[in-house]
């Protein structure tokens, strides 16, 4: 270890490596991580070991308590991120099962709006047409046609109506 602290000696570090990481991945995995979970475990200690040398007091401590010590923090740090909840709002909830039933009557609603909008005068459903399934303003469609705004949403405001008591019909 001083040779890696002081010289920063790669063959040193590679004979801790070979020493150490076999012995660390034991402990981190006795405590109930995965084979693979302890294998970045041990490769974030060694890391540390390697950029935290300078640290290394002989006096202090032996070599073996201080990497043993990196890695109980690093285990501890590993599992408290991947053990984090994910917050509520991020949470995408299951899609629920469709219920037939409403599938069903979903599939007769837009039937009954096909008709619905088949009925509306040609004028009228032209301009609904391209309003909601166009998504053009009302300005955007009077441009369009050279129709005048005023003529544009009262053909929109007289079809929505017959389309929302037409629709009424068929809920009941």
């Amino acid at each position: 270890m001083l040779k890696v602290r002081d010289q920063r000696d790669k063959a040193a570090f590679s004979a801790l490596f070979d020493h150490f990481a076999p012995r660390l991945k034991g402990m981190v995995m006795r405590s109930g991580a995965s084979s693979a979970q302890a294998e970045d475990v041990v490769q974030e200690v060694m890391l540390k070991v390697w950029r935290k040398a300078h640290l290394f007091d002989p006096e202090r401590a032996q070599v073996s308590a201080w990497i043993y010590q990196i890695a109980r923090n690093q285990q501890t740090d590993h599992f408290r991120k991947n053990a984090r909840p994910v917050p509520e709002a991020l949470k995408t909830p299951e899609p629920p099962e469709p219920d037939v039933s409403h599938v069903i009557a979903l599939e007769q609603e837009v039937q009954h709006l096909k008709r619905a909008m088949a009925a509306l005068s040609p004028d009228q459903r032209q301009m609904v047409e391209q309003a909601y399934m166009g998504e053009l303003s009302h300005s955007e469609i009077s441009e369009a046609t050279g129709l005048p705004l005023g003529t544009i949403k009262s053909r929109i405001r007289l079809a929505l109506e017959k389309l929302r008591h037409d629709m009424k019909g068929a809920r009941s």
